[in-house]
């Protein structure tokens, strides 16, 4: 099978990508209005994209009427966000999250997430996240339907004994959800280790595994 995706309409071609590019990781997105509500809201269009400088990278889509969604509008008005990474336990609340409230609400109060003071910025980052990296806006690209926000990472929040301070080597115990689609999640517990080859050896000589 094979699709033109010039001649897909927009929904055909998002039904098509968020199934065949699985799993995606979340970032639970954590932001402060400038009426200082605190949002939180989940986005798997989402990676980190480098490490100098260091650069996660979000697209958020528009509401149908064109306006931006809540994260989206307070990232561009603040310049500021959090993306926290998401395990099982915040998962039930994280897909709450996904539900569009009020602006005046604050899906924190709304679900119980805990609004823990981030070290570099005025948004708060969520307690119950095992990972969360403060961010400033670095790049906005605004398309039709979406904004890419690309973020710089000012600061790393990580929950003890997930990572060795010395070698920087992340514990096995480390398993974030991934997106699926719809209402469809992974878990990441299973782990495949491949034979060492010359990548990763240089990996391994340039200090980075």
């Amino acid at each position: 099978m094979e699709w033109d995706f010039g001649a897909l309409s927009a929904a055909s071609r998002y039904k098509l990508l968020v199934a065949l590019v699985i799993p995606r990781p979340i970032a639970f997105v954590s932001t402060r209005s400038a009426q200082g509500v605190d949002n939180a809201a989940p986005f798997s269009f989402f990676n980190v994209m480098g490490e100098d400088p260091p650069i996660v990278v979000l697209s958020m889509d528009r509401r149908v009427d064109g306006t931006r969604k809540d994260s989206a509008r307070n990232i561009l008005e603040t310049r500021e966000f959090v993306a926290n990474m998401v395990d099982e336990p915040l998962l039930e609340r994280m897909h709450r999250c996904s539900v569009a409230f009020p602006p005046e609400v604050s899906e924190f109060a709304e679900t119980g997430l805990t609004p823990v003071p981030a070290a570099r910025i005025a948004a708060p980052r969520i307690g119950e996240s095992p990972v969360s990296f403060e961010c400033r806006l670095h790049t906005h690209v605004p398309f039709a339907q979406r904004d890419l926000l690309v973020g710089e990472i000012l600061w790393a929040h990580v929950r003890d004994g997930l990572v060795d301070p010395a070698t920087l080597r992340v514990a096995p115990g480390y398993a974030p959800v991934g997106r699926l689609y719809a209402n469809l999640y992974t878990f990441t517990h299973e782990r495949i280790a491949l034979d060492p080859n010359a990548y990763l050896q240089e990996l391994r000589q340039r200090g980075r595994a």
